[in-house]
């Protein structure tokens, strides 16, 4: 079994497209006017409007709605550059600016125009985190 798709519904199709072509820096085929995929080497994070939810039965199957339970993460070869890039375009969505975490990963956390959770991170290597607790 693999994990295929991640799927955002929002009523703001357009505008969460465009944030996830600008803070990827990668395309999103649109394939319907209500439904997207930016697919990755590992799996695809598909956005689907709210019209997409008759399809399954209607609006009780899925709102959308700030999550607060779920974080949308991204690998990416230099978190700190991706930040410098996107400074100021995330200045109102910025959660956190790149970060250690203590199971070392170098974070950074923003949310998506509807309030998804989404963090960029770099994994760090160990002689990096010999270096960190020497500095604590």
């Amino acid at each position: 079994m693999n994990l295929a798709s991640i799927r955002i519904i929002t009523a703001n199709f357009d505008g969460l497209v465009k944030f996830y072509e600008q803070v990827t820096a990668m395309p999103v085929v649109r394939y319907t006017p209500d439904f997207a995929e930016l697919k990755t080497e590992t799996a695809t994070l598909a956005i689907g409007s709210t019209k997409t939810l008759q399809v399954f039965g209607g609006d009780a199957v899925a709102k959308p709605a700030p999550n607060r339970s779920v974080i949308i993460e991204f690998r990416v070869d230099d978190v700190e550059n991706d930040y410098e890039r996107l400074a100021d375009y995330l200045q109102n969505y910025l959660v956190q600016k790149p970060t250690t975490m203590p199971w070392g990963n170098k974070s950074l956390l923003f949310r998506d125009p509807d309030g998804n959770l989404v963090n960029f991170f770099t994994p760090i290597i160990p002689e990096d985190l010999e270096k960190i607790a020497v500095v604590k």
